[in-house]
């Protein structure tokens, strides 16, 4: 898969209007301040590719990326931005209810999380949308650049018990600005979108 031929498809916010053509969906979550657009950017070697933090936790809207003809990066809403309305959070639970509604849809889900802090309450809560729908699931400690090297190890612990994460579950220390970890992460999403295809062409 050729992650150089990305475009985007569509931004949703009514899930009649999802892409039906049956290709893998990469899913990608995280708080509204936590890099995912910059991590998207990286795994893509594309700069300016997925928006970059104009105004964070404003959308609830789902984005779509066709890579390659042949799987979709999906970035879902951020979450945890305390300017948002209530009514707006309300909107955002509601779409994400309705998205994992329908777990078959999730070929791998990748929530972003702060290597330098204990997990939220709200990734708390995505993790367990993602645990929940049974699918493949990872989780990208992006950031890493800002911990010293002291701070990995006790930190990834924090992340991996505060989500309650099985011990199968990955947990990718990342950083969107040096690069480090794009490797591990491209290799597990190309898994998946390989395993996809024999499966459709067995």
């Amino acid at each position: 898969m050729n992650l150089q031929k990305a475009e985007f498809v569509t931004s949703i916010a009514d899930l009649g209007r999802l892409p039906t053509d049956g290709l893998p969906q990469i899913v990608f979550s995280g708080k509204s301040n936590v890099g995912k657009s910059s991590v998207i950017n990286r795994v893509l070697n594309r700069k300016n590719f997925a928006r970059v933090g104009e105004s964070p936790g404003k959308t609830t809207h789902i984005n779509f990326f066709r890579i390659d003809q042949r799987a979709y990066f999906v970035d879902l809403p951020g979450y945890g931005y305390a300017k948002v309305s209530k009514a707006e959070k309300e909107r955002w639970g509601k779409l994400m209810e309705q998205y994992f509604a329908v777990p078959e849809r999730i070929d791998l889900g990748i929530l972003i999380v702060d290597a330098r802090h204990k997990p939220t309450a709200n990734d708390v809560t995505m993790s367990e949308y993602f645990q929940n729908a049974g699918r493949p699931f990872l989780v990208v400690a992006n950031k890493l650049d800002k911990l010293k090297k002291s701070e990995l190890e006790p930190n990834m612990a924090q992340i991996r018990s505060t989500l309650a994460l099985s011990e199968d579950t990955r947990l990718i220390p990342f950083s969107a600005e040096k690069g480090t970890g794009r490797d591990a992460l491209v290799k597990a999403i190309m898994d998946v979108c390989d395993e996809r295809k024999k499966e459709t062409e067995g």
